[in-house]
């Protein structure tokens, strides 16, 4: 497994990130099932390993901890918080109360006394972005975590946390995990650059755009069969443009001679910005395909032809995203009021 320098923080990462949010309620509920799997990829060469406080509603960081006994010196172990853990209002976010509570909280379900990466899940608009920094920074400090990152933030987002460190002497978002694949290539025009241009590791989600990347799902066929696919990605999962493009890939893998698996994890790791892919694997089979396309290498033929049918920079049916800010989805954020515009 080839390896690669996690941003600028001197950490080396495998190429392929392992993702558990597989592992537990929401995916594989065999505990030991899951366990053999997280082995048997740190076998496979795989190092890095990433899960967060709400999956498996926090039963997954407990099944991660104990899959690591007696091998987590080998490990770079991220994890993510600022989900909803609870009907407390206070038990999620990105505020200095939170976040001390919760990584003490992951720290005990993981059974280690520290996270390499530690990753704000989603944007807080409700917390002031240098409150959330100073709390990072003494965990940093305090040798809780050796890193911090972000999650599917936004490029300003991105940039405004840069310009909180450098303006208070404040630890640096190291990492951006954002969701990237053939056919959700939007942070290719603005997220990707920024993080060149800071330094940062990028540890991309959903390679295989739930599952449709596949190619086990085709012409009209809603994937509903997978309970993981039934809650994560249902409007993804019947969206008649992607499936269009998808029917266009399969093509394309076939005339290379790949599986669209393979092709679609190659195509994500061929991006320079990109330090690593996360698998997600429910099944010790879907593992070994996974593992399989680590030698891989997509020609130039190959990558141009994609791009005639995903176009750079662009998405292809509904976003694949982790955030949509305020400014879309509350109407008065994007409306003057009633009285305001008939006075205008």
């Amino acid at each position: 497994m080839k390896t690669g320098s996690l941003g600028r923080t001197g950490i080396h990462v495998s190429r392929y990130c392992l993702g558990t949010m597989m592992f537990g309620p929401a995916g594989n509920a065999d505990p030991d099932d899951c366990h053999r799997i997280i082995r048997r990829a740190l076998d496979a060469g795989i190092n890095f390993v990433d899960t967060a406080d709400v999956y498996g509603y926090s039963e997954t960081e407990t099944i991660v901890g104990k899959a690591l006994k007696g091998r987590r010196d080998d490990v770079v172990l991220a994890t993510k918080f600022s989900g909803q853990m609870g009907g407390d209002p206070n038990r999620r976010g990105a505020s200095r109360r939170w976040i001390i509570t919760a990584v003490e909280e992951s720290l005990r379900r993981l059974q280690v006394d520290h996270i390499d990466l530690y990753q704000i899940h989603h944007f807080d608009p409700a917390t002031d972005l240098e409150e959330t920094l100073s709390a990072l920074s003494d965990l940093v400090t305090s040798g809780k975590v050796r890193a911090v990152g972000s999650s599917s933030f936004l490029a300003s987002d991105i940039v405004e946390a840069q310009w909180a460190s450098e303006r208070r002497g404040l630890v640096r978002l190291r990492t951006e995990q954002p969701s990237y694949s053939i056919l959700s290539r939007e942070i290719e025009r603005d997220v990707l650059p920024v993080c060149e241009r800071y330094g940062m590791g990028v540890i991309t989600w959903s390679p295989l755009a739930w599952g449709l990347l596949t190619g086990k799902y085709r012409d009209g066929q809603n994937g509903a069969d997978s309970p993981s696919r039934a809650q994560w990605g249902p409007r993804h999962m019947t969206d008649p443009d992607k499936y269009a493009a998808v029917e266009k890939l399969a093509d394309v893998a076939a005339s290379a001679g790949i599986s669209m698996t393979h092709m679609a994890l190659s195509f994500v790791t061929t991006h320079p910005a990109v330090t690593a892919a996360i698998i997600g694997p429910r099944t010790t089979e879907q593992l070994d395909d996974l593992l399989a396309a680590a030698d891989t290498v997509l020609t130039d033929e190959v990558l141009d032809r994609i791009d005639e049918i995903a176009t750079p920079g662009t998405n292809i049916g509904c976003t694949d995203i982790g955030y949509t800010p305020s400014s879309l989805t509350v109407a008065s954020q994007r409306r003057r009021a009633a009285a305001d515009r008939s006075s205008a």
